[in-house]
C-alpha cells in the first residue's frame, strides 16, 4: 500500500495537484521541540502498510545518510544572494555507491543539507531537490540540530564508540538526556520523509551511520515488512565499553529492527555480537556463510565488508591538468627528498601528535636522515568542535614548531604542516609523489586514505612522464597504518604500528625508507589488486545482494508489532503459527472423549524468574485435577532424575512421569520405574566425565550434573562467550573419545549433553498414544506443551500419530514463547500455560459435578 504522503509527493513533482484534496493528514516537515518518545506511538503508528500490494512496480532503493550528497551555494546578482544553486557531491560515498545498485533502480536520497534553508524557502528548495535531484530534504531547526550533531552524536556517541569514556565533563561529556531525546526526534523527522517517499512493498531502504540508529525503529513501526539494511560507518566498541551507555538497550533493539547490519571489521561486528548477547541474552550462528541472529522469529543477518573507494573518480582527477602541475610543482619543491605523507582530520583519534613525536625520534635515532625526509602533514579541518579540537590544534601546532626548530636548516624542514583546506586535486598531487603513506590513527572506522594513496601511486603515463618514470617500470608504494584502523585487515603488504608505540612507529618509517625497491613494488601490487577490485561499487553491489537475500521470506511470514516506544519489535512467524486461545482448547476439551496429555516441566510448568525449581501447591493440585478425569491420560515429562520428580509429585498418584528426557517412564504411582529401552552399560561416563571436570575447572560458573543415563555439563552462570566457546570446544572433544560409544552428545540451551543414543522425549509421547490405542482409548484430543529443543521431538511425533489417534482427534501441539517450533501454537510464558490448564482442570471438575448432580438425580428419581 503507497501511503498517502508518498503519492502527493510524486504527484507534486509531476505537477497534479489534484491528490491534495483527498488528504487528511500531512506529515511534518520538521520538528520543533527536541523529542518525545510517544512520537512512536502516534495514530497511524500500528498501520502495516505492506499488506496490500503495491502500484509502484519499478525497484527503487531509498538511501537514508545524515547529509545529502549534494553541494549548496547561492546564486548573486548585484552582490545579492537571489537563488539556490545545487549540484551533485562527487566526493560523497552515498552518490558513489550508486555505481554498485544499477542503473535500473531508481535512488531516492533522503537526508539534510549542509546549508541553512530560511523556512520561507523550505517548500521551494524540496520541490527543486525533489524534481533535478530525486532528493528529499529533511529541514532540521537550528537548535535542535546542534543539539543531535554536535550534543548527542560527536559529543557523545562519537567518542563512545572510539573507545572514549565520559569519566569526566572533560571527557565525552555527562549524558544529557534531552541531547538523547533531540537524537530521537531528528530520527523521527528523517523517518517522516521516509515514509513520504516510500513504497514498502517494493523499495528497499539502506540507512547510513551512527546518526541515525533508531531511524528503522520508526521505519519497521509504521511498515512491519519494510526491507531495511544499516551499515555502520565508525567502529562498534567492546561490549566493556559500550555498556556504560545509558539508553544501550534502546539503541541495540533500534539496529535489530533492520533486517541487515554492516560493519566494516570483523572485530566491529564481534563486539556488536557480544553487546546482543550480554545484554539481551540473544544468540547466533554462522549460516551458510553469514551471521544471524535469531530476534522474535526474524534472522537479522550481519555483513561484513570494508567500504572501498571511487577508483573512476581518482583516475580522472589524476588526468586533470591542474593535478599534472601540481604535481610539477611538488616534485621541484621536494627535490632530492623522500617524502612521507599523513592525511588526517584534525581530532583527538587521528593520532597526529604522536606521529609527529616518531617523526622527531626517527631524525634523532638516524641523524642521516637530517635534510632527507620530510614528513608532510594534511590536517583536514575537524568535524566536531570543543575544547579537545583546540587542545589538539594547540599541541600539534606547537609539537611541529618545535621539531623543526631543532632539526630545521634554511630550505629544510622535516615537518610541514598544512592546515588550511586543500582543493582534492592538490591532495592527490601529495600522494603521488610521497614515497610512503603514515596513518595512524589511535581508533578509526574504515579510513579510505591508504585505499587512495595506492591508486594515485598507480597514476598513468602522463605523469609518468612528468615525474621522469620509465611508464613500464612496476609501481611501487609503502604504507605504515595503526592496527585500530578498519583498513588494516586488508592491507596485508603494510607495516602495522601501534601508534602509541613511538619508538615502533620511528621504526617502521625507518623500515618503509630503506626497504628495497622490489619489495615495495611486490607490496604495492598486492595492494593495488585488492583496492582495484573492492571498489566502492563492489561493496555496494555486494550489500544489496544480501540485503535481498535477507528480505526474500518476508511476504511468506505473518508479522505484528509488540512493545512501546524504542522497546518496538516485529514478531516474524510462519502463517500457520499462532496463539493458542483458551476458550477455543477448553471447548474441545469438553467435547472429546479420550484425551492425551503431555507436559514438559522444566520450562513449561516451573516459573522461570523463581529461585526454587520445586513445583508450587497450586500446580500440584491442577495435575491432579486433570488426573481424577477417567477421560485423561497425563504425563510430566521432565530431563530431572526419577528421584526427585518422585518427591515432588508424590501426591499424584494417577500422574504419568517420564524422567531423563524419557528414559525412565512410570505411569502412576502404582508401578515400578521402567526404562524406555535397554542400555548394556554406562562405561562412557567414565570416559566422559573427566573430559567434562576438565572444563568445569577452566570456565568459572560451569558444572556437571551427573544423572542415572546421561551426564549433562551445564554454563548458564558462566560468561557467555566463554562459556559459549568452551561448549563448542567440549562438544567436539567429547564426540571424539566417544566416537565408538553407544552415545548422542548435543549441544542445548546453555548445555551439552551425553546421553544414549535413541533417547528422547519423542519416545514418550510414542508410548503414551501407542499405549492408550492398545487399551481402546484412541485419543481424540492430544495437548503436547514444551519449550526448548528436547521438545521438538514429541512435537515431531504428534505431527505423523495419525494412526494412533481417532479421525476426528484435534491436536494442540504448544510451544512456549514466539520462536520457529515444529508446535503449530504458542503461549507467551509459563504463566499463560498455568492459566490455560486451570482452565481445563476447571472443565474436568465442572463435568465431574454435573456427573455426579446427573446420577443422585436419577437415582431421586427411580426412588
Amino acid at each position: 500500500m503507497v501511503s498517502r504522503s508518498y503519492s502527493n509527493l510524486l504527484d507534486l513533482a509531476s505537477g497534479d495537484s489534484s491528490s491534495f484534496s483527498r488528504e487528511k493528514r500531512r506529515l511534518p516537515r520538521v520538528a520543533t521541540v527536541a523529542g518525545v518518545l510517544s512520537e512512536l506511538d502516534d495514530e497511524n503508528a500500528n498501520s502495516i502498510g505492506s499488506d496490500a500490494p503495491s502500484s509502484i512496480s519499478q525497484e527503487r532503493m531509498i538511501i537514508v545518510g545524515n547529509q545529502l550528497p549534494l553541494r549548496a551555494h547561492r546564486k548573486l546578482e548585484d552582490d545579492m544572494a537571489v537563488e539556490w544553486c545545487f549540484s551533485w557531491d562527487e566526493d560523497s560515498l552515498l552518490l558513489q555507491l550508486k555505481d554498485g545498485i544499477g542503473e535500473d533502480v531508481e535512488v531516492i536520497y533522503v537526508g539534510c543539507l549542509k546549508e541553512e534553508v530560511d523556512p520561507s524557502e523550505q517548500d521551494c528548495v524540496a520541490q527543486t531537490l525533489l524534481d533535478n535531484f530525486k532528493c528529499v530534504p529533511a529541514f532540521i531547526p537550528l537548535e535542535l540540530f546542534s543539539k543531535f550533531y554536535h550534543g548527542f552524536c560527536k559529543q557523545y556517541l562519537w567518542p563512545l564508540f572510539h573507545y572514549m569514556l565520559p569519566l569526566s565533563p572533560d571527557l565525552g561529556g555527562r549524558f544529557d538526556r534531552s541531547l538523547w531525546q533531540a537524537y530521537v526526534s531528528v530520527n523521527k523527522i528523517f523517518a517522516d520523509k521516509v515514509m513520504e517517499v516510500i513504497s514498502p512493498d517494493d523499495d528497499f531502504v539502506w540507512v547510513h551511520d551512527y546518526h541515525l540508529m533508531v531511524l528503522p525503529t520508526f521505519l519497521r513501526k509504521r511498515f512491519n515488512r519494510v526491507k531495511l539494511g544499516f551499515f555502520l560507518h565508525s567502529p562498534f566498541p567492546s561490549s566493556e565499553i559500550y555498556r556504560t551507555l545509558p539508553v544501550r538497550d534502546e539503541l541495540l533493539r533500534a539496529l535489530l529492527n533492520s533486517d541487515l547490519i554492516g560493519f566494516h571489521t570483523f572485530d566491529y561486528a564481534r563486539h556488536f555480537l557480544s553487546c546482543c548477547s550480554r545484554m539481551l541474552g540473544l544468540s547466533y550462528q554462522s549460516k551458510r556463510g553469514y551471521i544471524g541472529l535469531e530476534y522474535y522469529g526474524r534472522t537479522v543477518s550481519i555483513k561484513i565488508l570494508p567500504v572501498g573507494i571511487h577508483i573512476g573518480q581518482l583516475q580522472s582527477v589524476l588526468h586533470l591538468p591542474e593535478t599534472e602541475s601540481k604535481i610539477a610543482e611538488l616534485r621541484d619543491k621536494f627535490k632530492n627528498q623522500t617524502v612521507l605523507l599523513g592525511v588526517d582530520d584534525m581530532d583527538i583519534f587521528k593520532g597526529i601528535s604522536l606521529k609527529l613525536l616518531a617523526m622527531e625520534q626517527l631524525l634523532i635515532q638516524h641523524p642521516d636522515k637530517r635534510g632527507e625526509v620530510v614528513l608532510v602533514q594534511i590536517a583536514n579541518p575537524a568535524r566536531g568542535r570543543g575544547r579537545d579540537v583546540q587542545e589538539v590544534q594547540l599541541e600539534t601546532f606547537a609539537t611541529v614548531s618545535r621539531i623543526n626548530e631543532r632539526f630545521g636548516r634554511p630550505g629544510y624542514n622535516p615537518i610541514v604542516l598544512i592546515d588550511t583546506p586543500l582543493q582534492f586535486y592538490e591532495r592527490i598531487a601529495y600522494y603521488v609523489i610521497a614515497e610512503c603513506c603514515l596513518v595512524t590513527a589511535v581508533r578509526d572506522g574504515m579510513n579510505l586514505i591508504p585505499y587512495e594513496y595506492i591508486i594515485c601511486r598507480q597514476g598513468n603515463e602522463k605523469l609518468d612522464e612528468t615525474l621522469g618514470l620509465n611508464p613500464l617500470a612496476l609501481k611501487k608504494s609503502m604504507l605504515v597504518v595503526s592496527e585500530f584502523i578498519g583498513c588494516s585487515p586488508s592491507l596485508s603488504g603494510a607495516i602495522r604500528v601501534n601508534p602509541w608505540n613511538i619508538d615502533s612507529v620511528a621504526e617502521a618509517m625507518e623500515s618503509a625508507l630503506i626497504v628495497s625497491e622490489q619489495e615495495k613494488q611486490m607490496r604495492h601490487e598486492k595492494h593495488y589488486r585488492y583496492v582495484s577490485t573492492h571498489d566502492v561499487a563492489y561493496w555496494a553491489r555486494s550489500f544489496m545482494q544480501d540485503l535481498d537475500r535477507a528480505c526474500r521470506n518476508h511476504l511468506r511470514r505473518r508479522c505484528w508489532g509488540i512493545g512501546f516506544g524504542l522497546g518496538f519489535r516485529v514478531i516474524a512467524l510462519d502463517p500457520n503459527f499462532r496463539k493458542l486461545s483458551v476458550e477455543h482448547i477448553v471447548s474441545a476439551y469438553k467435547r472429546t472423549k479420550y484425551r492425551a496429555i503431555l507436559l514438559d516441566y522444566d520450562g513449561a510448568m516451573m516459573v522461570q524468574s523463581s529461585i526454587s525449581r520445586n513445583p508450587s501447591p497450586e500446580a500440584v493440585g491442577m495435575l491432579n485435577n486433570l488426573c481424577r478425569d477417567p477421560r485423561n491420560v497425563v504425563f510430566l515429562v521432565s530431563a530431572k532424575d526419577r528421584q526427585t520428580l518422585t518427591e515432588w509429585f508424590s501426591s499424584c498418584e494417577r500422574l504419568g512421569i517420564a524422567a531423563e528426557h524419557g528414559y525412565f517412564l512410570r505411569p502412576n504411582n502404582d508401578v515400578d520405574w521402567e526404562t524406555c529401552m535397554s542400555v548394556p552399560d554406562f562405561d562412557w561416563k567414565q570416559i566422559a566425565e573427566p573430559v567434562m571436570k576438565l572444563y568445569t575447572e577452566t570456565t568459572d560458573g560451569s558444572n556437571i550434573e551427573a544423572k542415572e543415563s546421561a551426564l549433562v555439563w551445564n554454563y548458564q552462570d558462566a560468561d557467555p562467550d566463554f562459556g559459549s566457546c568452551q561448549a563448542k570446544e567440549l562438544l567436539d572433544h567429547l564426540e571424539s573419545v566417544l566416537v565408538n560409544e553407544p552415545v548422542s552428545v548435543k549441544s542445548g540451551l546453555h548445555i551439552v549433553e551425553v546421553k544414549p543414543q535413541g533417547v528422547n522425549k519423542g519416545l514418550v509421547a510414542e508410548r503414551l498414544l501407542e499405549t492408550m490405542k492398545q487399551n481402546g482409548m484412541l485419543p481424540d484430543f492430544v495437548l503436547c506443551i514444551g519449550d526448548d529443543r528436547s521438545d521438538e521431538d514429541m512435537f515431531e511425533v504428534i505431527a505423523r500419530a495419525g494412526a494412533s489417534l481417532s479421525p476426528v482427534a484435534e491436536v494442540f501441539a504448544c510451544t512456549v514463547g514466539q520462536k520457529p517450533s515444529k508446535a503449530k501454537y504458542y503461549l507467551e510464558d509459563t504463566s499463560e500455560i498455568l492459566r490455560m490448564l486451570q482452565g481445563l482442570a476447571n472443565a474436568s471438575e465442572q463435568a465431574s459435578r454435573n456427573g455426579l448432580q446427573t446420577s443422585q438425580q436419577l437415582i431421586i428419581n427411580r426412588q
